[in-house]
């Protein structure tokens, strides 16, 4: 399941560096980054 949140997290960055670079999907990017923040936070915080 770790790996699944982590795979999902960096989709979720590139998705957003693409979307900050190319500026087309508006604010759905910073939402797809906050997920992936959350995601990346949960992953560290059940490991722990």
């Amino acid at each position: 399941m770790r790996g699944l949140l982590y795979i999902i997290a960096v989709i979720l960055v590139i998705g957003w560096i693409f979307g900050f670079f190319f500026n087309h999907a508006g604010s759905l990017i910073h939402v797809l980054l906050v997920i992936a923040i959350i995601a990346l936070l949960l992953g560290i915080i059940r490991r722990a």
